[in-house]
């Protein structure tokens, strides 16, 4: 009979947060695969836990894989965990557990913390729909751009970023979702100096150059989606007038990039206004 793979959660800050099945699954597994062996020593040693461990991380998992997988055909049960949370919520395990699926392997979750649920579970923001992005890039022309293809979806979107970026961060998150957007920074959730500060991006922003404390630690952004909508009625003189003008495309492509619609959208309503119009004048008795 082959093993099985636990996918163990962990705590994100305050130890208390580990539950007993995570506990128990740790000390009965013959081999637990951590992101990086000298973090989880100080979580396994607080709770006595003394399995063998090994690394499984981003830069060995190519070799590591194959390796767990027969481990795990020969009967072996393997629990995987990250440096803190749920694994493969930004973290390794991705393929181990791809593979696991491929080979008939049973996978077992071992459900608990995840700073990502319990930032969207206190950023007081709409959460029944939502889009996890995880990290943005780091540099900022490629962040804008990861930024723009997001600025118009409607569900709050959640990202996790780091502290030397946060700044940075903020003001491209202005640049493209504007000042004015709603946004919860979730800071060293669980832990000593946790931080949990709902405020306009712009406002959010100032909050953070002011308290250097703000630039240190985890962090979650929780920002909200974009809930502007526009009726056509809101933009048809605007529409009509500019395309009196200019060719109709190019009338359409202004209103859509500054109301942030898609140009096709704007284009159709345009040629629907102006057949309109002509069916007007044509009825019109001379």
């Amino acid at each position: 009979m082959t093993g099985l793979l636990y996918i163990v959660a962990t705590p994100i800050g305050n130890l208390s947060d580990i539950s007993q099945r995570a506990i128990d699954t740790l000390k009965s597994a013959d081999i637990i695969a951590c992101e990086d062996t000298r973090t989880s020593a100080v979580l396994l040693k607080f709770f006595n836990i003394n399995t063998p461990t090994l690394a499984y991380h981003e830069h060995n998992a190519d070799s590591q894989t194959p390796k767990l997988i027969d481990k795990l055909q020969s009967g072996q049960s393997i629990a995987l965990i990250s440096d803190a949370g749920t694994p493969l919520i930004s973290d390794p395990g991705f393929r181990l557990v791809r593979a696991a699926h491929e080979q008939g392997i049973g996978v077992v979750p071992i459900v608990g913390a995840c700073a990502m649920i319990a930032a969207l579970s206190v950023a007081g923001l709409a959460s029944d729909k939502f889009s996890f992005l995880g990290f943005l890039p780091a540099k900022s022309h490629g962040r804008i751009a990861a930024l723009n293809s997001w600025q118009k979806c409607s569900e709050t979107l959640i990202f996790y970023e780091a502290p030397h970026r946060i700044i940075d961060c903020l003001t491209d998150m202005i640049a493209v979702f504007g000042g004015e957007r709603e946004a919860t920074l979730c800071r060293e959730l669980t832990k000593t100096f946790e931080t949990i500060k709902k405020l306009p991006l712009a406002q959010l922003l100032e909050f953070v150059k002011q308290d250097s404390n703000q630039q240190k630690g985890e962090i979650v952004l929780v920002v909200a989606g974009n809930t502007k909508t526009h009726s056509t009625t809101e933009y048809d003189e605007w529409l009509l007038r500019i395309a009196q003008e200019l060719p109709p495309k190019k009338a359409a492509a202004i209103v859509a990039d500054v109301l942030q619609l898609k140009k096709s959208t704007v284009y159709d309503r345009l040629l629907t206004l102006q057949n309109n119009e002509q069916t007007i004048t044509t009825q019109e008795p001379s």
